[in-house]
């Protein structure tokens, strides 16, 4: 949608990057891997959104990344995650995982249950610079009110993980009929990810998977006639 300068661009569940192996499934709203479109690399310092779903037993052998705020958002299931800082963790549905890659870290995810599988977004965000030092936090997100945005991540820490960038993330669990409100300050662009459900977005019509890059607004309109769920990202 554009009108005058105002404008939401969309991008469809469908048109996603996809892969898939015996263990995973996974669509990539942004180039990724072997998924390559030069016309998606990202959206302002938003890099990647890999919605990926995990076979019992499967998982990410341990691997390295640099100069990356990497977020991870569960939406079903249990993923366990282990880093060479030492950390090892159990994340679920209600908590917010910040990796700081900064000069180097190597960590595994697999999914924890033998016998369901695991539904999680893994998103990264470029730091506000290179060369930061490795870091690690995850935290349990307070219960979302209904119909509320929830911050997840800010750069000051407020909300649940703090994430070396000057974006906000929030997510929300939409009921029907019923409105949500954020209103972006002047200057500001956002990112929205449909993490289940449909919804509109100012009138919009969006479903579970679909994205939206959105500049130049200054009053973003949810709805929902059923139970959504969303992730947005407040991005300089």
């Amino acid at each position: 949608m554009k009108m005058g300068d105002r404008m939401i661009n969309i991008r469809k569940a469908g048109d996603r990057g996809h892969t898939k192996i015996s263990w995973l499934d996974s669509y990539h709203t942004f180039s990724f891997g072997e998924y390559y479109d030069p016309a998606h690399m990202g959206f302002r310092a938003l890099r990647v959104i890999n919605d990926d779903r995990v076979a019992p037993g499967g998982g990410f052998a341990t691997h390295g990344h640099r100069d990356m705020e990497i977020i991870t958002y569960v939406l079903d299931g249990a993923l366990e995650h282990k880093d060479s800082l030492g950390n090892g963790s159990v994340i679920r549905p209600g908590d917010a995982q910040r990796m700081s890659a900064g000069t180097g870290i190597a960590h595994s995810e697999f999914n924890h249950s033998k016998n369901a599988p695991v539904h999680f977004l893994q998103i990264w965000i470029l730091p506000e610079r290179s060369g930061l030092s490795p870091g690690y936090e995850q935290q349990s997100i307070p219960p979302a009110k209904k119909n509320h945005l929830s911050l997840i991540a800010s750069p000051d820490g407020r909300g649940a993980v703090t994430v070396h960038q000057d974006v906000r993330v929030y997510a929300s669990k939409l009921i029907a009929r019923e409105e949500v409100v954020h209103t972006l300050a002047k200057g500001r662009h956002a990112w929205l990810h449909v993490a289940r459900g449909a919804l509109t977005l100012n009138d919009q019509p969006l479903g579970a998977g679909d994205g939206a890059a959105i500049s130049n607004q200054t009053q973003l309109r949810f709805n929902a006639e059923h139970e959504a769920e969303l992730l947005l990202f407040d991005l300089a």
